[in-house]
Parts: C-alpha cells; sequence; structure tokens
C-alpha cells in the first residue's frame, strides 16, 4: 500500500510512510483521519487481501459490491456510482515482442469527495507513471481526486496505443511472409495473432461508453477537466478504430494463406499424378501392344490392286501405316481376303 496527500492549492503531494508491519493500512487511516478540507489522498494498493480493503473500506464508506470487485478482479471496463463515491473499472494491457503475446490486468479506480483509491491486479502498474506525471503537473494535482482518474486513464489510454503499433509491425511482417514465394505454413502464427487481437479488442471497446460520459460537463468535477477527458476519449476512438483494422485484416490474410495452401496442395497432387503417370506408361504401352496387335513382332503388307486386266493384276500400293515389305500377291486373292474380314497376312 501507498498513499500520497496532495494540496489542491499547490499541487505539492506528502508521501505517507507505509512501511510498518501491517503494511502501512494504520498509518494511512491516522493521516485520512486529520485531512484537511483543501487535501484529498491518493491511495494505491496492488492485489490486496480481502481485510486489508474491507478495513479501508469501512473508513472510505466503500459499497460492499464495490470491494467485492476490487478484490475478484475479472470485471469488464465499467462505471458504477455507490452514493457518492464513483468506482471505474478498466483494463490495462501490454504487449510482449518476444512471444507476440497480449497481456491484460485490471485496475479499478474509486473516487470519493477527498480521496482516490487504485486497486491493481497484473504484471503492469500505470499508477506509477501517473504519479510521476502528477508531479510534473502540479496544475493537474490542483484538481482534485478527478486528477488521478484522467491521468490513470491516459496513461493505460497511451499503453493501448503502442501495443497497437507493435501489433501492427507483426501483422505488415506477417502479410510480406504470406504473400511471398516461400512455402512456410503461416496459419498458426496468424491464428495465434488474431486471437491476441480479440483480447485487444475486448479491452478496448468496452472502454469507449464508459469514457464517453466523462468528457461532458459535470456538476462534482472542475469544468477545466472535460477538455483532458475529450483528449483521452478521443485516442482511446482512434486506437479502438485500429484495433477493428487490424482484426479485419488478420481475417484477410488467414483467408489469403489458405487459399495459398490450397493452391500448393493442388500443384503437389498434379506432381504426383504426373510421376505416376510417367511410371506407368512403359507397362501401359506393352498391355496395349499384346492386346491390340497380338502380332506386333511380324511384319506385315497389305496390297490393293490398282487396276485388273487380262495380262493379270498389276503391282499395288501399300496401306500407309504398314511396314514396307510388301507380298506378290494376285488382285483377286488380295480382294477375297478383303471381304472375308483378314487384312494382313503373316509374312
Amino acid at each position: 500500500m501507498e498513499c500520497v496527500i496532495y494540496r489542491e492549492q499547490t499541487g505539492a503531494g506528502e508521501r505517507i510512510d507505509c512501511r510498518q508491519a501491517d503494511g502501512g493500512c494504520q498509518a494511512v487511516l491516522d493521516r485520512l483521519a486529520v485531512l484537511k478540507p483543501d487535501e484529498f489522498a491518493w491511495i494505491r494498493m496492488d492485489e490486496p487481501r480481502q481485510e486489508e480493503l474491507q478495513q479501508l473500506g469501512e473508513h472510505l464508506k466503500l459499497h460492499a459490491l464495490a470491494i467485492e470487485d476490487a478484490v475478484q478482479a475479472h470485471q469488464r471496463p465499467k462505471q458504477e456510482h455507490y452514493g457518492d463515491v464513483l468506482a471505474v473499472a478498466l483494463k490495462t494491457l501490454w504487449f510482449i515482442e518476444q512471444t507476440a503475446d497480449v497481456e491484460t490486468g485490471e485496475v479499478m479506480i474509486f473516487l470519493g469527495p477527498s480521496f482516490a483509491l487504485t486497486v491493481r491486479h497484473g504484471a503492469t502498474d500505470p499508477t506509477l507513471e501517473a504519479e510521476r506525471r502528477l508531479a510534473q503537473q502540479p496544475d493537474m494535482a490542483q484538481l482534485g481526486p478527478v486528477a488521478v482518474l484522467h491521468t490513470v486513464t491516459d496513461v493505460i489510454v497511451d499503453a493501448y496505443t503502442q501495443a497497437a503499433a507493435q501489433v501492427r509491425t507483426d501483422l505488415t511482417e506477417l502479410e510480406r511472409r504470406v504473400f511471398s514465394l516461400t512455402r512456410v505454413d503461416l496459419t498458426e502464427q496468424i491464428y495465434s495473432l488474431k486471437r491476441e487481437v480479440v483480447e485487444f479488442r475486448d479491452a478496448i471497446q468496452p472502454l469507449v461508453p464508459v469514457l464517453q460520459p466523462f468528457t461532458t460537463v459535470r456538476e462534482d468535477w472542475p469544468r477545466q477537466v472535460v477538455p483532458y477527458f475529450r483528449d483521452v476519449a478521443d485516442h482511446l476512438t482512434r486506437t479502438d478504430t485500429e484495433v477493428r483494422a487490424l482484426d479485419d485484416l488478420l481475417g484477410s490474410a488467414l483467408d489469403a494463406h489458405l487459399a495459398k495452401v490450397g493452391t500448393w496442395q493442388n500443384d503437389d497432387m498434379r506432381r504426383i499424378s504426373a510421376w505416376a503417370a510417367i511410371l506407368a506408361i512403359p507397362d501401359g504401352r506393352r498391355h496395349l501392344r499384346h492386346e491390340l496387335c497380338p502380332h506386333a513382332r511380324t511384319r506385315l503388307a497389305l496390297r490393293l490392286p490398282l487396276r485388273t486386266g487380262r495380262d493379270g493384276p498389276r503391282r499395288g500400293t501399300a496401306l500407309p501405316g504398314l511396314p514396307p515389305q510388301r507380298l506378290a500377291v494376285t488382285a483377286n486373292r488380295a480382294r477375297s481376303r478383303l471381304l472375308g474380314g483378314r487384312g494382313c497376312w503373316r509374312q
């Protein structure tokens, strides 16, 4: 647990020592008990136990359902009002380049009249960067507890934008490999990246309507904070559009790759069929020779008479395609053999 007390007049912060045995819970409660009207407290907790949050929640008058959501996590991005306490659930997200994985966490933000409580779950902690930004911008801290909500959401949305750019880089590389001449099966990689983009989309899309009410003037918030929330909402909408486009492009890349794999398979089948036909041709030719021409080894000739006369038959002409060797037969014998259905003789 960590706690910083901000003075709204100057924006300066005072850090509370939370290194006690109880995690600093009692020290925070003691400081909250003497909080001045122009001060507000930002309390940060990382994966707290039920007892710790319950003890702090009793002092801050948190609803039992709000405490349950903060402890169990796994909430969709949402906002809830519990009396004068606003509860906002946000998804944290970061991209791991080595494995091309998108990891998610969660941050619950509770805003009260004089406090801001953030409960984090996950490996990354956006509240550290948010605290650094508030320290560099004391005029933002002068806006009260709502400045914590804006700064934390701004850090989280910036992480969304950075992760979207990294996913875009991986997608561009996959597209180049899909349409290259090399034969590499990329189905698993494309599907894996698409699954990560779906997880990315589930974190961003529900947050868009959650932030929209913060872009209008509210009675309990300073008017100066509205432009800041509009800027965050604009960045979120742009990143949401980018993630939708990435999802569509990955689907198209997967379809194109599957079509290319089908073409590879067809080419392989044609090659296999061609080689099978080449290997089967010698046996087939030998079989056809013996079936269709049993006298293939015998030299054959057929002569037809050109004309006959009293002097007997004259020399005829061999049919095209037969061996050039000819037999001397008379016209009558040739005619009788043709009429009898025999068109060739053994020499």
